[in-house]
């Protein structure tokens, strides 16, 4: 059984300060793409992961793991045990949220693999306490998120946009990108965006990201790309959260494959891949091998 795993970006993302127990308020629009990482389980003794490429962590700080853990203390079965093949194509530490799309179907696959029948409420309650993206991959779509970004409210699907994903040849620190937002926005409000209106193009204007000004300034190679973005056309040209990936939303197919053939010559240290806003979630497959 294979379980793929879709990535995502943050259509827009408000933050509203700083709450009592640390973390930050935030009000954003989560939107799933066609990127995916492919996560393989049979039947073993104890938890063992693989990872393919292999300089991903393969220990318990891998969610993977943390997530199977979760689910067999849940289960109440010390006894379960998998050996787990992860197949990475989200860039680790783009901001598309790769690692908590693979605890999500995590927790699908070893739930179908163990035959357990745990109710999707609690499934949603351990996919929160392994992280705030993590209750998003088992809903998908596009969906408006409140709290540390755990309360999801669905909004109408955004519609198959073409988007062209940027990932440059390294990381950003979203400790460092938080650490310096200081000042408490006040007067949020998402109502254009949550109107269920994406299909008018103007839309994507209201679109706002407020850790992008700090992680511009300190990268300034993704501010180069976000502006190159908005030059070919792009209706939105954003950072994916804290970064470092970004992404642009274009009108059409033919839009966007002209923006890629223009950008790869000038960025040649970035991977660039053409993709679309999708439906789903993560999901499992039976039947089949994930290359």
């Amino acid at each position: 059984m294979i379980a793929r795993c879709p990535a995502k970006v943050n259509l827009s993302l408000r933050v509203l300060g700083r709450r009592s127990d640390g973390y930050h308020e935030l009000r954003t629009v989560f939107q799933a793409v066609d990127l995916w990482d492919t996560l393989e389980a049979e039947p073993g003794e104890g938890l063992h992961l693989q990872c393919d490429p292999p300089d991903v962590p393969s220990d318990h700080t891998n969610l993977v793991l943390r997530a199977a853990a979760a689910l067999r203390e849940a289960a109440a079965r010390p006894d379960l045990g998998a050996s787990l093949v992860l197949r990475k194509r989200i860039p680790v530490g783009g901001g598309m949220g790769g690692g908590s799309a693979d605890a999500a179907g995590a927790l699908l696959l070893l739930s179908r693999l163990w035959e357990l029948t745990l109710p999707g409420r609690r499934l949603r309650e351990l996919a929160e306490g392994l992280g705030s993206d993590v209750p998003f991959f088992l809903q998908g779509g596009t969906a408006l998120a409140r709290g540390r970004g755990e309360d999801l409210v669905p909004l109408p699907f955004a519609g198959a946009r073409p988007i062209l994903l940027g990932f440059p040849p390294f990381g950003t620190s979203t400790a460092e990108v938080y650490a310096a937002l200081t000042a408490r926005n006040t007067g949020v409000s998402l109502r254009r965006l949550s109107g269920g209106n994406w299909r008018k193009d103007k839309e994507f204007s209201a679109s706002r990201n407020d850790l992008e000004a700090i992680v511009l300034a300190r990268w300034p190679e993704l501010d180069a790309f976000r502006a190159a973005l908005s030059r070919e056309g792009a209706l939105q040209a954003s950072v994916a959260g804290s970064g470092s990936t970004v992404f642009g939303v274009f009108a059409d197919g033919a839009r966007r494959g002209a923006a890629a053939e223009v950008l790869r010559p000038r960025f040649v240290t970035w991977k660039l891949i053409e993709t679309r806003a999708i439906r789903d979630a993560a999901h499992v497959e039976t039947g089949g091998t994930s290359g």
